[in-house]
């Protein structure tokens, strides 16, 4: 049973980034409603890198590999499992977003520094 809402929720929230998702509403001028992220009250993401700028960036070492990133990320929601790792611009940097499933089916977005690897926030 817990699988089927897995797969639904997922579903969901990938039906969601492909009629709009993250990207637009960084587009449009909305921002999506946030706790506290770096002492921030909304997060704004500007652009997320496609897989291989993705794969460049990392090449090239300026930012630390998706797997680094998520293991900081399970410091903070230690039993979730990931579901999706972008890197986008945020700002003036580079962050991974990242989108988990905690284990009683809601989902928590972490946000990672890409640089240092540090967790800069979730929500």
């Amino acid at each position: 049973m817990r699988y089927v809402i897995a797969l639904v929720a997922i579903s969901l929230t990938a039906a969601a980034l492909a009629a709009g998702g993250l990207g637009s509403m960084a587009d449009d001028g909305q921002t999506p409603q946030t706790g506290a992220v770096s002492g921030h009250a909304t997060l704004r993401v500007e652009t997320c890198l496609s897989p291989a700028d993705m794969r460049e960036e990392v090449g090239e070492r300026r930012v630390i590999p998706p797997v680094a990133a998520i293991r900081a990320a399970r410091t903070v929601i230690p039993r979730a499992e990931i579901q999706r790792a972008s890197l986008c611009r945020y700002e003036d940097n580079l962050v991974y977003m990242l989108t988990a499933l905690r284990r009683d089916g809601h989902f928590v977005h972490v946000i990672v520094d890409a640089r240092t690897g540090s967790v800069a926030g979730q929500y």
